[in-house]
């Protein structure tokens, strides 16, 4: 079996090196990942510039890596494009905190991970639920025995499980839940710095939102200390809102392609 590892913490971050670790006792490990942390970058990907990559000269559990001047999703590309190639398993994580509900949305470990979607492989995005001090046993173990079952699996087709797994030991964890996302789980604020034209703006992400946390949600299953499994798929479409479009585009194509009265 072959699998490429990929994170957004960066290549020396150690739940990268866990999930190697032990997603080398399954099948022959590549892992092409970020020269530094890159969490936050959703799925952007450096299109201006090139992207330069560099074998790593200390390879460990007798895994193959790569360090990648890029972001997360120039990492995956890199890896499936030119310097690995095919594989049966796409993998990015283990992340140092969760990404649940929206989080998606700008997640460089999810963004990471729907590269190898995009290009049909099975794959999984991987997170744990807490930045300091995380524990990433029980997210390895998840990755060892999901990775067996999929070795012994004949169909091929292409898949992406957002997996959040609670930073506690393995006996800790209550359960497993297959889940849809949330709503959002934290808003942004602004700090200032600074004065006159020398200000400087910080980001963060610290404000919790309470939206759509309920039963069936990625959010409600990891607050109960279950490991919540959510599918994701591309469509973003939001069907509900059609009737509100019609309506607010009642008469717009006649006027704007001069059709109108």
């Amino acid at each position: 079996m072959k699998i490429l590892l990929t994170n957004d913490d960066g290549i020396h971050a150690p739940g990268l090196w866990a999930a190697a670790q032990a997603l080398s006792q399954v099948g022959e490990v590549f892992v092409v990942a970020p020269d530094r942390e890159q969490s936050g970058v959703g799925a952007s990907l450096t299109l201006h510039a090139p992207v330069k990559a560099r074998s790593l000269a200390e390879v460990r559990n007798r895994v193959t890596a790569f360090s990648v001047e890029g972001t997360p999703g120039d990492s995956c590309i890199l890896g499936l494009e030119k310097l690995v190639g095919s594989v049966d398993l796409v993998v990015s994580g283990i992340n140092s905190g969760s990404n649940l509900g929206w989080d998606v949305m700008v997640s460089g470990t999810v963004g990471a991970a729907f590269q190898g979607y995009f290009r049909g492989y099975p794959t999984i995005a991987i997170s744990v639920g807490s930045v300091q001090n995380p524990r990433f046993d029980g997210a390895a173990s998840l990755l060892r025995l999901m990775a067996l079952k999929l070795a012994q699996d004949n169909n091929r087709d292409g898949f992406l499980l957002n997996i959040n797994v609670p930073s506690l030991a393995p006996d800790q964890i209550t359960g497993v839940e297959i889940t849809r996302p949330g709503g959002r789980s934290y808003g942004e604020s602004v700090r200032e710095e600074g004065t006159g034209h020398q200000k400087r703006y910080w980001i963060a992400r610290n404000r919790p939102v309470m939206a759509d946390n309920g039963e069936g949600t990625d959010m409600f299953a990891t607050k109960a200390n279950r490991i919540s499994i959510t599918p994701l798929h591309l469509n973003l479409s939001h069907q509900e809102v059609l009737p509100r479009v019609e309506s607010l585009l009642a008469g717009v194509p006649e006027e704007l392609l001069g059709k109108g009265g």
